[in-house]
């Protein structure tokens, strides 16, 4: 299978990022970049690494706790970095179930510890690119299912049902106060590497049963080097981080089939059926990528990235016209 990583204390308050840095930096030169990055253990941590390697970008990985202060401030002076970002957090294994019983451990990296981040990024001039989640809506009567109406990123989240959604919309709100943070709504991440435990389409192949319904998603392999650009373009405030358009379970385990395995089955049940086993209910919505597309006109809609990304550099079979 296809590699999806290469795709391609107190200093003096600062507000904004320095004059000299910005210059530098917006002649997309790679000297004059150099990354921190929070997360190194987790799925999209490591491909962002990789992708620096690729581009010829120097990185660290931080080494610091995210809740504790004085470990970030030494990471900061020891690497002097040009942006950092984060991804780091607590999901849960085997799933966000796991946070509904460990609301503590939850708070104190989902929320102390991106805040304490940011504000020590803050201090420093420096943007923080947070990659964030957009499973903190549900379709409404403004938006409903199959309308096409997303949700915007000024849009106020109305999914609760989770206490991992709940920590992310706290955070989110919180962040909207810190003009250097970029924050990025991945959804049901996915990417070329079949293998990994954490791809929404290796999960729902492993499920006994899956629920279909249309969502926004995310595939890293186009979108995380597109997070790069958006370090060397300094963009901060919220984006819906997700590729245009809507697919459902059913449409990727079709593409499944095609591309991958020609006697793959899989079997439907219903949100209600779906409620008897599972601990928290899921977020299912449109995100409106708008915003994004119209900074980079090149992203591909949610069914096109899946094809060239994904089930292409997996392709088993020959696929007939």
């Amino acid at each position: 299978m296809r590699d999806p990583t290469v795709s391609s204390y107190y200093s003096p308050v600062k507000s904004t990022i320095t004059t000299e840095r910005m210059g530098a930096e917006a002649n997309g030169s790679s000297s004059s970049l150099n990354f921190l990055i929070y997360g190194r253990t987790g799925w999209i941590g490591g491909i962002l690494g990789k992708l620096c390697e690729a581009q010829g970008i120097p990185y660290t990985y931080g080494s610091g706790r995210l809740e504790d202060r004085r470990s970030l401030v030494a990471d900061l002076d020891s690497v002097n970095p040009s942006h950092v970002f984060n991804a780091a957090g607590v999901t849960g294994r085997p799933n966000v179930d796991w946070c509904e019983s460990h609301k503590v451990e939850t708070i104190r990296t989902n929320v102390v510890g991106t805040l304490t981040l940011a504000d020590v990024c803050k201090e420093r001039g420096l943007v923080l690119i947070n990659y964030a989640t957009g499973c903190i809506f549900e379709y409404d009567s403004g938006h409903p299912l199959g309308s096409g109406l997303g949700f915007k990123e000024e849009d106020t989240p109305n999914f609760t049902g989770s206490f991992y959604s709940k920590t992310k919309a706290m955070v989110e709100e919180l962040l909207k106060n810190y003009e250097n943070v970029c924050t990025l709504r991945v959804r049901m991440p996915i990417s070329s590497d079949l293998s990994n435990p954490r791809n929404f389409i290796t999960k729902i192949t492993r499920y006994e049963k899956v629920v279909d319904i249309p969502n926004s998603m995310t595939i890293l392999d186009e979108l995380l080097p597109i997070s790069l650009e958006m370090a060397k373009r300094n963009l901060t405030g919220i984006w819906n981080f997700t590729n245009p358009g809507v697919v459902s379970h059913n449409e990727i385990l079709e593409m499944y089939r095609e591309f991958v395995d020609p006697s793959f089955t899989w079997k439907n049940f219903t949100l209600e059926e779906q409620a008897k086993v599972i601990v928290a209910p899921r977020s299912n919505n449109e995100l409106d990528a708008t915003k994004l597309k119209t900074e980079f006109p090149e992203l591909l809609s949610i069914k096109e990235s899946l094809v060239k990304f994904v089930f292409e550099p997996n392709k088993k079979t020959e696929i007939k016209g």
